[in-house]
């Protein structure tokens, strides 16, 4: 018998393993704007967009001090932050560029638009926003067809604010 995961299931959460608390907490609070939920002494702490009680969980109970893991191993190949609008996209970028973080990449991806970076510890992450369903790229038969596309990041920051 088989089983399919209720459709409206979502993913809570990411819970990282970092090397510094406080290098995690400067990126992911200082520049992507995460809120601070809660912090457990030294070692943990749990942010969120909007006050729920984490969407990044952050802690250093196994990684402490330790480099970033191997790239070419198992393990996370990014976390994606879905924002809300195309503008909030841009208002990220705009402040990415502000601060001169790194990028590793940008595409439109045919039902996205998607901003790459690494985090501190050599974390991928993927900042997005979906394009409306009917915007989506499908064949004949309906089937989606995603694609990597170049970004139109002119088009994009002309947005922000």
């Amino acid at each position: 018998m088989s089983y399919q995961v209720p459709a409206k299931t979502r993913i809570g959460h990411v819970h990282l393993k970092v090397a510094d608390l406080q290098r995690a907490l400067d990126f992911y609070s200082g520049i992507l704007g995460f809120e601070l939920q809660q912090k457990y002494g030294s070692q943990a702490a749990f942010i969120s967009a909007g006050g729920y009680h984490h969407h990044i969980g952050l802690n250093t109970w196994h990684s402490k001090n330790q480099p970033p893991a191997p790239e070419n191993a198992p393990g996370l190949y990014h976390t994606a932050i879905l924002y809300p609008t195309r503008k909030d996209l841009a208002n990220i970028l705009k402040r990415l560029i502000e601060v001169q973080y790194p990028l590793t990449g940008m595409s439109d991806h045919g039902v996205s638009e998607a901003i790459y970076l690494d985090d501190p510890d050599g974390n991928g992450v993927e900042l997005y926003w979906d394009k409306p369903q009917e915007e989506w790229p499908v064949d004949k038969e309906g089937n989606l067809q995603m694609v990597t596309k170049q970004l139109d990041v002119k088009g994009l920051l002309a947005e922000a604010d």
